[in-house]
């Protein structure tokens, strides 16, 4: 019998199956900053019939749709502050001819002072540079989304809190406090690719990342305050002040709770207010925590959510003693920059001392900006904590998308660098008609704000 009619039909499927595989293998898009050259992260390009393709942490993109191979495709960029050119109709974008198997590149320029890092928390990471053949510097840890966020150093060890958590296996995820803990300085550049080495906390049965705060009482349980104190052994604190959440979002109770080596757990150990007292929520210990001196040279613990609301000794009995704090009155808007008869409104935010410029800096983002309701961040610095803070200027900014809660970084990596980190939340909440970003929505993003763009800045 001959084997012709066998070896011509191995052939064929062979042939097939190399078809198919080509057709489907991804072209990959590099989108870089046109001055730089950094990997630019969370840039998006959409396609007439509206497929949306989205950078990862190393700036790369797979475009694997059959449809795109082989014919010149129109791309609309959205970059948050990186643009490429209008065309004559006003449309931002790239043609690219797309062929499986090879790279183009996409540069884009940079149009806010920040720069874009990375994203921190979150799913697929590197997703993108993975499906083009490449690697993953960091594994997948099993948390999807990430809200607000607060570090602490405790035991020569980063101590990361987060707000609801969102997993693989259910709409429904963490709401009692999830954290990890990552080694000091645990960058080893303030560039992309970013890769956080987050480990986690995680429950021993399913390995899954857990809750630290699961207190008694209906709703999620978040913290705040995050603070190591001494107590008056001479050991350590973790601190917190937590609080109980209704629908929609009401507050019920109160308190300081305790981080517990032993259990791994944060416990309660005093309860501050309740709702059910019928009396007006007290000024407590939350926001960021900053340590300062005051001008007797007493050290104490600023709280604030930027500007400082409540202090106290820096103590853990003087912490968890109401007696011992005092409550201030933060100003509420700041005059921008250049435009004396402008204020702007401030919201969430953080603040910190920087060694290099020897002063105090905070980050915040407008309440009610414009392009995007909450997803405006601004700048400013001042003498000291206490004084009247001017001269804000915008670093950022979101294309009908939010970004709150942004906090100054001073342990990512080392210290007097001659530019600051801040991260904050990326999400479609509170922006009426925003498109969700694939994997990058609800997660920590990551940007630089370099001291000599800022200088070229105040020059104009």
């Amino acid at each position: 019998m001959s084997t012709r009619p066998l070896q011509k039909t191995a052939l064929f499927v062979c042939g097939c199956l190399a078809l198919r595989l080509s057709a489907f293998e991804p072209c990959m898009i590099r989108v870089v900053d046109r001055d730089s050259q950094w990997p630019v992260p969370l840039v998006e390009l959409r396609t007439t019939h509206n497929l949306r393709f989205v950078s990862d942490n190393a700036g790369i993109i797979a475009c694997d749709a059959p449809e795109l191979m082989g014919r010149e495709t129109w791309f609309t960029v959205i970059g948050h502050g990186y643009s490429v050119p209008r065309d004559g109709f006003g449309i931002a974008g790239v043609r690219l001819m797309l062929q499986p198997g090879t790279t183009q590149c996409v540069s884009v320029t940079r149009t806010m002072l920040a720069r874009r890092i990375g994203r921190l928390t979150g799913g697929g990471l590197f997703a993108e540079s993975l499906q083009c053949g490449g690697t993953a510097p960091i594994a997948e840890n099993g948390a999807f989304g990430s809200d607000s966020v607060f570090v602490a150093r405790y035991n020569e060890k980063l101590f990361w809190l987060w707000g609801d958590t969102t997993l693989p296996h259910y709409p429904l995820g963490l709401f009692h406090t999830p954290g990890a803990t990552t080694p000091d300085y645990p960058l080893s550049r303030a560039q992309p690719p970013l890769a956080l080495p987050l480990n986690y906390f995680r429950d021993p049965k399913t390995h899954a990342p857990c809750n630290l705060a699961h207190f008694a009482g209906d709703g999620p349980t978040w913290l705040s305050g995050l603070v190591t104190l001494p107590d008056k052994t001479g050991k350590q604190r973790l601190c917190a002040v937590y609080t109980k959440i209704k629908p929609p979002l009401d507050a019920y109770e109160i308190g300081l709770c305790c981080w517990d080596d032993a259990r791994a757990l944060f416990t309660p150990i005093r309860t501050l207010w309740r709702a059910a007292d019928k009396r007006e929520k007290p000024n407590v210990p939350e926001g960021h925590a900053i340590r300062w001196r005051a001008a007797d040279g007493t050290p104490r613990i600023l709280f604030g959510n930027p500007l400082p609301r409540l202090s106290c000794p820096e103590t853990f009995e003087s912490w968890s003693d109401p007696a011992c704090w005092k409550t201030h009155t933060p100003q509420t808007t700041l005059r921008v920059k250049g435009d004396s008869a402008r204020t702007i409104k401030l919201h969430s935010g953080s603040m910190v001392w920087h060694a290099l410029r020897q002063r105090w800096l905070i980050v915040f983002m407008e309440a009610f900006g414009a392009p995007s309701t909450f997803g405006e961040i601004w700048y400013a610095e001042a003498d000291d904590p206490f004084a009247e803070w001017t001269d804000a200027v915008k670093i950022l900014t979101h294309e009908s998308y939010t970004f709150y809660n942004p906090i100054v970084h001073q342990w990512l990596v080392p210290e007097n660098n001659d530019y600051i980190l801040f991260e904050g939340t990326y999400t479609h909440q509170f922006q009426n008609g925003a498109v969700q970003t694939p994997r990058w929505d609800y997660n920590q993003v990551l940007y630089r704000l370099d001291f000599a763009d800022l200088a070229r800045y105040n020059q104009k």
